[in-house]
């Protein structure tokens, strides 16, 4: 692929077809599933379709009733179209594009929270579901805060939760059930969002070199949103946690890496480990297991990792690469075997420090795809059939005191 853009900046497309035609048939190489795909993988973008990129490249777009607004911010608006050089190579990636997104297409019959979005009866929470925006020098985002009615004034715990492509806060919220688990635990839900500006598919830019470093993009953002939720309501500095799904996982273990001093644990949905991609070709090889190998800086966090074994969007391979970020040599692990009544099997590995203290949790799902387990079809990219995801999130960060 790199080969590819190389010689669109040198020679036109026309000399590049065949050069381009040669990737896409070794990348179906990274496509090695754990088991045989499954129907119901939608076909989630975890990357921004290049500038002049067809309907037919685009994803399946989610139905939304209650989207924040987005203002454009003249700096991110510019970085979005920075990705694709000339003309010519946004003519040529969105086919590249096309054929890795034929190889991720499946039935959604199967999960019936695949691409539902939220409906407009969509039951409310007795809490605050309020809108906020946050400003900093890398650029603006929006963001919904969820203030449950069962908050008290003693400090109390701050979910950061980072949604995937085509995704809003409203829908992540109906998807994952959070609020309902923060009127339950009596703790404060963020849910950043992304803006059409920065990514056109809204999806978080984890695989830009600047949205991986500390103090700076991205990263910035969402971490001052969380600063500044801190300031404003009763928290516990040490009961801050993120988690997400998908680009949102990827920007999750992004987060847990770089604030190790903010995040006490991190929860990743059928997400990318940590520098996992450096670029748009980077980012699809990574996507279908060919990924780098980066070792995680300083000090790591707890994490969560849940991940479909017939993910066919975000290869099985990267949750094992999560936790293995972060693990320590010599650690131990046992592996538990788990059903869902009438639902999916999964497989429950926990790791642990010499001390016995856990330090991370991979839940790998037999049969699901790329979906929230357990989550609610009032939110899209959602599966009922596994294993709560939400409430297990919930249950390993409050062990992470």
């Amino acid at each position: 692929m790199r080969k590819a853009t190389d010689s669109l900046m040198k020679k036109g497309p026309v000399d590049t077809t065949a050069i381009v035609q040669e990737a896409m048939k070794h990348a179906t190489a990274f496509q090695r599933p754990a088991s045989p795909p499954a129907p119901g993988a939608p076909p989630m973008r975890d990357i921004n379709p290049p500038p002049g990129a067809t309907a037919a490249n685009e994803a399946e777009p989610v139905r939304e009733h209650t989207a924040p607004p987005h203002t454009a911010h003249h700096k991110a608006h510019h970085k979005a179209h920075q990705a694709a050089p000339d003309h010519a190579a946004a003519n040529v990636v969105p086919d590249m594009l096309a054929n890795l997104q034929r190889t991720m297409e499946s039935v959604r019959e199967q999960f019936g929270g695949l691409g539902a979005g939220v409906g407009q009866d969509a039951t409310p929470w007795p809490g605050t579901f309020t809108s906020g925006s946050y400003t900093n020098e890398a650029g603006t985002r929006d963001y919904k805060l969820y203030v449950p009615s069962t908050l008290t004034d003693a400090p109390a715990a701050l979910v950061v939760m980072l949604h995937g492509c085509t995704q809003n806060p409203d829908d992540f919220a109906h998807g994952t059930q959070m609020n309902a688990l923060a009127e339950e635990l009596g703790c404060l839900v963020v849910y950043p969002a992304q803006s059409q500006a920065a990514n056109a598919s809204r999806c978080w830019n984890w695989f830009s070199e600047t949205d991986q470093q500390r103090d700076r993009g991205e990263p910035s953002i969402i971490a001052g949103i969380t600063r500044d939720v801190m300031a404003r309501h009763p928290v516990d500095a040490d009961q801050v946690f993120v988690a997400g799904l998908s680009a949102g996982g990827a920007m999750a273990t992004i987060m847990g890496t770089l604030y190790p001093d903010l995040y006490a644990a991190v929860g990743v949905h059928s997400g990318l480990p940590f520098a996992a991609a450096k670029d748009l070709p980077s980012a699809l090889a990574a996507m279908q297991g060919d990924f780098r190998r980066s070792q995680a800086p300083g000090r790591t966090v707890p994490i969560i990792v849940f991940h479909g074994d017939r993910d066919t969007t975000v290869h099985p391979a990267n949750g094992d690469a999560v936790v293995a970020q972060g693990s320590v040599r010599g650690a131990r692990s046992t592996a538990e075997p788990g059903q869902v009544p009438n639902g999916h099997a999964y497989t429950r590995t926990v790791h642990h420090h010499d001390d016995g203290s856990v330090h991370a949790e991979h839940w790998l799902i037999h049969g699901a795809g790329h979906a929230w387990s357990g989550g609610n079809a009032r939110g899209s990219y959602t599966d009922d059939k596994g294993p709560d995801a939400s409430r297990e999130m919930m249950r390993f960060f409050r062990t992470q005191r």
